[in-house]
């Protein structure tokens, strides 16, 4: 599984409108609004790396309300809920 975690700024106007519509990606795990340089920080989930420029730059980006992105793929996982979840999918066997 891959994980990006996708920095956006949006129309300040239409955070949650925006966030709503980026959750409903069956992609998109989590949507979270933050403080700082960045509205929204998206935790996206994808089983092949050729899969994210699809949901990223082809889905995501095109959301009404997306104004910049910034994405992050995350190398190894050090949470223990992240970790028991490989083992239940069989990722760890």
């Amino acid at each position: 599984m891959i994980t990006a975690i996708v920095h956006i700024q949006t129309d300040t106007s239409l955070i949650p409108e925006t966030a709503q519509e980026l959750a409903a990606f069956p992609e998109v795990e989590t949507v979270y609004s933050v403080t700082g340089e960045w509205d929204l920080i998206a935790i996206v989930r994808v089983a092949e790396h050729e899969a994210l420029a699809d949901v990223i730059s082809d889905r995501l980006s095109k959301v009404q309300g997306v104004a910049e992105t910034s994405t992050n793929i995350a190398f190894r996982t050090y949470s223990d809920a992240d970790l028991d979840q490989a083992y239940d999918l069989g990722l760890g066997d």
